[in-house]
């Protein structure tokens, strides 16, 4: 029988060649630092650049998605994950894997069963953001609080991390980047304990695509909140 690991270090990634090889590198950096014994696991969701390539060379395990979509990936890989704690991020070099401890720390020592960054507790390098996203992520936000009563400031933040036995209570539907927003009301409708930690988020360290289309995903959280319920028992 294998022995569980502490971490599970996951990225979902679509198109990240510049990139991928430098978050692998800090999460490393972080496992090593911290003696832990964990995996580094990338989905790739069906890139057409050289993201697996790249992060198998780099030393990450890497397995295939080909349906896009954010959550699909992001299932995929939770799906696949062994560590008793999994922290997920983008792996666009927005986000330090480096440091990991204000998530990593209390969801292993047992204090929070699901952590979520807030990208707007001050440490947000200036450019790092568009405008439409400044705005809209702060009103999703607010819906999300109304509708479901957690008090969690930025919904939509890409660094999350959570229990392994929480993981393994929660039901996700949800495919696209309203994922996110599924994601915390589905932790909310369980009664776990959920906390929020501020985050660096910085520019991205190489020109790259742009993934989220701030209309349509923005009206796919709204929808989700909308129409979803607040008590899993009445779905």
């Amino acid at each position: 029988m294998s022995v569980p690991l502490n971490l599970t270090i996951l990225m979902p990634c679509l198109n990240e060649e510049a990139n991928i090889a430098f978050c692998i590198e800090q999460a490393k950096n972080y496992i090593a630092s911290r003696k832990l014994t964990a995996e580094i696991l990338v989905v790739d969701n069906n890139s057409t650049d050289q993201s697996a390539e790249i992060a198998v060379s780099s030393g990450a395990t890497v397995i295939r998605e080909i349906r896009r979509g954010y959550g699909r990936a992001l299932r995929t890989g939770l799906s696949a994950s062994q560590g008793n704690v999994i922290i997920f991020g983008d792996c666009d070099s927005t986000y330090d894997f480096s440091d990991l401890d204000s998530i990593y720390l209390p969801l292993a020592e047992g204090t929070y069963d699901f952590i979520t960054g807030d990208r707007f507790a001050g440490q947000m390098e200036k450019g790092a953001m568009s405008l439409p996203h400044k705005l809209g992520v702060p009103f999703l936000s607010w819906c999300g609080r109304v509708k479901f009563g957690v008090k969690i400031h930025d919904w939509h933040c890409g660094i999350r991390g959570i229990r392994r036995d929480s993981l393994e209570k929660c039901v996700f539907k949800t495919d696209g980047m309203e994922f996110a927003t599924e994601m915390i009301a589905e932790v909310s409708r369980k009664g776990f304990r959920i906390g929020e930690v501020s985050v660096p988020l910085r520019k991205s360290r190489n020109e790259r695509q742009e993934k989220l289309r701030t209309i349509r995903d923005g009206f796919r959280h709204l929808w989700y909140i909308i129409y979803s319920k607040t008590d899993r028992s009445k779905e």
